[in-house]
């Protein structure tokens, strides 16, 4: 949805489960910062490029499925990083294919490589549905996310 105030499109970042934990869990492989930092990165990186970005974080599955819903029902682009949702969750698969049905992007990132890390993480339930997966870049991954959007809004 474009915002009628600024002229630009609206894109929801949004982190599932214990990424409200970055900079404190597993540091070696998410990094030091913090969502806080992640979350100021994103909305400057959207200025830059005419995007207004929303950064939103949940552990519950529940609110990350409802927010694909409302990405549907407002025209909002999606940058998704599920984390753990990634591998099991077909109730948030299914809302997020909503969004790519709709004509709308939605770029799956991961700031580790999940393909690197145990079996169970190389599998997403997700990836299937999205229009792009970035993986392995830290929270540079969300910036390479947000201009794929961006590009992708241009040439639609």
């Amino acid at each position: 949805m474009a915002d009628a105030d600024k002229g630009r499109q609206t894109v929801l970042v949004v982190n599932g489960p214990n990424l409200g934990r970055l900079g404190v869990r597993d540091p070696e492989v998410y990094g030091r910062q913090d969502l806080a930092t992640l979350t100021r990165d994103c909305e400057q990186w959207g200025l830059q490029l005419g995007l207004d970005v929303q950064v939103l974080q949940s552990d519950d599955e529940g609110q990350v499925i409802h927010w694909m819903h409302q990405a549907v029902d407002q025209g909002s682009a999606v940058v998704l990083n599920p984390a753990a949702f990634t591998h099991y969750s077909y109730g948030l698969a299914d809302a997020a294919v909503q969004v790519t049905q709709a004509g709308l992007p939605l770029m799956e990132v991961h700031i580790s490589n999940p393909a690197s890390r145990e079996a169970f993480r190389r599998r997403s339930v997700i990836s299937p549905v999205a229009t792009g997966t970035i993986t392995g870049m830290g929270f540079y991954g969300y910036r390479l996310a947000l201009e794929a959007v961006a590009h992708l809004l241009e040439n639609a």
